[in-house]
């Protein structure tokens, strides 16, 4: 068994197997999970965490799961134990998820293990091997609906246990906020264990290590590659911890360079904005380069669509240019000047608009943070895809039974 300074292993989270749709991004999630399977390999860590997210969806294509399988097998094959949680995308309401199939074979362990006494939550630990770190930990569901697990936990036995604790966490930390995601639902640091060693957190896409008194290190290592447009903005790549000695080296997962051009488009016309865009990547290459075009203003005159991007997209793929994006939601004509949510994403648009009409009907034994909660929930429930080879009545089954658990009754 090891002491806590000989132990070396990394912390993974967010990986999004299969969350580009796009024929040129489809494998770059799978390429990025190699890449830092291939980097823990080198490192030769003891062990890795996988702190929720793993797919994009609780039933991940057949051509994701058999990369990400031949991936785990090449862990296995070389002793290098790998723990999860399921997090918000890789879990499903209907308790049907890929990660039991996966887990089953012996590919990782699922750490949150536990039992449920007198309405409480008792988890209790998985003890790695070769370290004998002692891991456990919390899964993620849509829209933080985890966080009533949390209220329910038993923490004694968790805070009185001794040796090296690892907790793994799926959910964001009102503390540790960023001052850009206020509208995510986070929860206080308080209904966390005390006395871990370290806090394997995922769910927020942030790079960041922090320390809090009682706590030890909480970490969120960020997406391995970024799912967005805003993410590749600002993010630019993706990376995970590696923890040795108990300090952190984060390792950024270099695939393609990011090009970024912001074009203020106040008082200007499609015609202008169109020339200003390709006197800007006239002298320039983009090769192995995701280019990302972002607009912002109020148009003088014309709308977005009269801007000619078939012809800048083509002048940047001849330049070697990888992928071409847009965003233009932050782009306005002065017929729209007086809208009245002011948001540069569709989610921020959803949360907005979701935020202005809470309260209106009266939900018995619900505050108004459940109620946003379940609204969110039931809006992700509702928009779920039929699966491959799903058939309709099944496909209706599947989306009443995950409505029946989200609104806790029985849909006919």
């Amino acid at each position: 068994m090891f002491g806590e300074g000989n132990m070396k292993f990394a912390h993974l989270a967010d990986c999004h197997i299969g969350s580009w749709r796009d024929p040129k991004l489809k494998d770059i999630s799978t390429i990025a999970f190699q890449k830092a399977i291939d980097k823990c390999m080198e490192e030769n860590v003891d062990f890795i965490l996988i702190s929720g997210d793993l797919f994009n969806t609780s039933l991940p294509r057949i051509d994701n799961l058999k990369k990400v399988v031949s991936i785990l097998k090449q862990l296995k094959d070389k002793n290098i134990p790998v723990y999860i949680i399921p997090g918000s995308h890789d879990y499903s309401p209907s308790g049907k998820t890929m990660l039991d199939v996966l887990e089953q074979a012996g590919l990782f362990v699922n750490v949150v293990k536990g039992e449920e006494i007198d309405g409480k939550l008792k988890l209790s630990f998985t003890i790695d091997q070769k370290t004998g770190a002692k891991i456990t930990g919390m899964l993620g569901k849509r829209y933080s609906l985890e966080k009533e697990y949390y209220k329910n936990l038993i923490l004694e036995n968790l805070e009185q246990e001794q040796g090296y604790k690892i907790f793994m966490l799926h959910s964001g930390i009102d503390e540790l906020k960023p001052e850009d995601q206020q509208n995510i639902i986070t929860q206080p640091i308080s209904l966390l264990p005390k006395n871990f060693n370290y806090y394997a957190a995922g769910h927020v896409h942030i790079v960041k290590e922090t320390k809090i008194e009682g706590y030890g290190t909480i970490a969120y290592p960020g997406p391995l590659f970024p799912n967005s447009f805003s993410e590749l903005e600002k993010l630019e790549t993706g990376g995970f911890y590696i923890v040795e000695d108990n300090n952190l080296t984060w390792h950024p997962i270099q695939i393609f360079n990011i090009n970024k051009l912001i074009i203020d488009c106040n008082q200007k016309n499609p015609e202008q904005i169109c020339d200003e865009i390709i006197n800007e990547i006239k002298d320039k290459e983009f090769i192995n380069t995701i280019v990302l075009i972002r607009l912002h203003g109020s148009l003088v005159s014309g709308k977005p669509y009269d801007i000619d991007f078939k012809d800048i997209f083509q002048k940047l793929y001849d330049k070697s240019a990888y992928f071409v994006m847009k965003n233009t939601n932050a782009l306005t004509t002065k017929e729209f000047e007086e809208i009245k949510i002011d948001t540069k994403s569709t989610e921020d648009a959803e949360a907005a608009i979701i935020k202005e009409h809470l309260g209106q009907i009266k939900l018995k034994n619900m505050d108004i943070e459940k109620e946003e909660a379940l609204i969110k929930a039931l809006m992700q429930t509702l928009s779920t895809e039929k699966q491959e080879g799903e058939t309709n009545p099944d496909f209706e089954k599947r989306v009443k039974d995950e409505v029946s658990k989200v609104l806790d009754v029985d849909v006919k």
